[in-house]
């Protein structure tokens, strides 16, 4: 399902769920799990990167329908912790993405302090509003943070998957780079950050990113329920199916 291996005192996240990583429930708790170690690990960085020719495809949405309503009242909490867990990890992370990095696998890939991306052919987006569904609350607020202002609401709202060179455009990766050189540059960049001073890094990324915990804490208040409800609702698992079924044409 996944696999960590030390580079020296650097440690690499290798995501291994089927050709895609579709993100299923399992898939979700074990990353969380995992960034939840590495944050207490001696790990001076973290990079993280998938198999072939995907990162990760986003949520396993036939997983979904089948499981229903009482799957997704598991699953929506767990792919809140899993990608808080990683937006919060004290220590340096970096995404490689080896591919496709789509609506889930985009938001896990926004949640490093660095991402990298293949040059070729991969693509990185959040299509959730033409699969038919609400992003969940902690996704939505780690987008704001990571997002420039000018091109949030257009990625969040547009549901359009973006080329490398126009994802580096829009803000959504830092660095295009050839793809058998993404996890040598990656480890560079591990290296560079994870020099650091451990202790003044950590205080500095927690205090970076806490607005976005506050921001968290308020959304989950307000609009947490009604997120949960249309996720939950018959109309978005037969707006699913209807997306499951023109992909699987294609």
């Amino acid at each position: 399902m996944l696999e960590i291996n030390r580079h020296d005192a650097i440690a690499i996240l290798n995501l291994k769920h089927g050709p895609a990583n579709a993100m299923d429930l399992e898939f979700v708790r074990a990353v969380g799990d995992a960034f939840k170690e590495l944050d207490a690990d001696d790990c001076s960085a973290v990079v993280m990167t998938g198999q072939g020719k995907i990162f990760s495809a986003g949520v396993d949405l036939p997983r979904l329908l089948e499981g229903g309503v009482e799957y997704v009242r598991q699953f929506l909490p767990a792919l809140d912790d899993m990608i808080e867990s990683a937006f919060f990890c004290r220590k340096p992370v970096i995404a490689a993405l080896n591919g496709h990095a789509i609506a889930g696998g985009c938001l896990l890939a926004c949640t490093a302090d660095r991402t990298l991306m293949a040059a070729g052919k991969g693509r990185i987006g959040v299509p959730e509003l033409r699969v038919g569904v609400p992003f969940p609350i902690s996704a939505m607020e780690i987008m704001r943070s990571k997002l420039p202002a000018n091109t949030f609401e257009t990625i969040m709202t547009g549901g359009a998957t973006y080329t490398p060179e126009m994802a580096l455009e829009q803000g959504l990766i830092n660095k295009i780079v050839d793809a058998d050189q993404l996890l040598e540059k990656a480890m560079a960049v591990a290296e560079d950050l994870g020099s650091i001073g451990r202790e003044a890094f950590a205080v500095t990324k927690t205090h970076a990113r806490q607005p976005a915990r506050q921001a968290m804490a308020v959304a989950y208040e307000q609009f947490g329920d009604e997120v949960n409800r249309v996720w939950q609702a018959e109309s978005t698992h037969a707006a699913i199916r209807d997306f499951v079924a023109k992909t699987l044409k294609k």
